[in-house]
């Protein structure tokens, strides 16, 4: 069994929690350290329990709580030697570096991690699918465009977090944003539409397919319920009314998921 909670999602700080076979990692420390501890032990997971920390990419809303929680907590971190590089400049320190390249599989204990290069403007930005025995669970945030390797990779899910930052009608009509940040944002290294993660889930939908659970919500130009009516639409189309669907917040951890 895998489970995973999302501690905080969107763009005042991202980070998630996976257990399975005795092994807890974190995904992305984007959130203050004191949130970090707390939300995680909100969740009951004790934050010196932690078996090791992923990082998708270098962004601030993905590493900010970084520095402090391994300087209290100095833990495995995962990430890419460009990702890393980058990091590790920034002045974040601690804990034990473990570099891997995009798209290498590699082992924590009894997890399985496969990585995936993905399309965001951060210098080597990947997802993950964490595998335990036959189920696996893939993490997708902060891409700009779906790529057919990305499809490839996240076959076969029996859960999925996945972004779905912006409904592109509401983007187009925002008056609070410049051109140009739209313009970024809706770049193929920008963010996710509610378009392109139905697109996704079209693509990989499947029986076994559990649970997807969304994040990234821009607070102004998206709304859980629009993206969450888009995917059960969708996933009633194509005869799957069995996958549960949630949409992780900024200011609370979700609940477990397992499957």
């Amino acid at each position: 069994m895998i489970q995973f909670a999302v501690l905080g999602s969107g763009s005042g700080g991202n980070a998630a929690v996976v257990e399975s076979g005795g092994l807890r990692l974190m995904i992305d420390a984007g959130l203050s350290a004191k949130q970090l501890c707390m939300r995680l032990q909100a969740v009951g997971v004790e934050p010196g329990s932690l078996d090791g920390i992923l990082l998708t990419h270098e962004h601030g809303d993905h590493v900010r709580g970084l520095k402090v929680f391994l300087k209290q907590h100095p833990v495995p971190v995962f990430t890419t030697p460009a990702t890393g590089r980058v990091v590790r400049e920034a002045g974040i320190e601690g804990g034990t570096w473990k570099y891997f390249e995009a798209g290498q599989v590699f082992g924590i204990g009894a997890l399985t991690v496969e990585t995936f290069a993905i399309q965001h403007d951060a210098v080597d930005p990947v997802g993950f699918v964490i595998g335990h025995g036959q189920r696996r669970l893939g993490f997708l945030s902060d891409a700009g465009f779906v790529t057919r390797s990305m499809t490839e990779r996240l076959r076969g899910l029996a859960g999925l977090f996945c972004e779905a930052n912006y409904d592109s009608e509401l983007l187009e009509a925002d008056t609070k944003r410049p051109w140009s940040i739209k313009q970024r944002i809706s770049s193929r290294h920008g963010h996710l539409s509610n378009e392109q993660v139905t697109e996704l889930i079209r693509e990989i939908a499947h029986a076994d397919l559990g649970r997807i659970v969304l994040g990234h919500l821009s607070s102004d130009c998206n709304s859980p319920e629009m993206i969450l009516a888009k995917l059960r639409t969708c996933l009633n189309e194509l005869g799957h009314p069995h996958v549960d669907l949630h949409c992780a917040g900024q200011d609370a951890p979700t609940d477990w998921f397992g499957f």
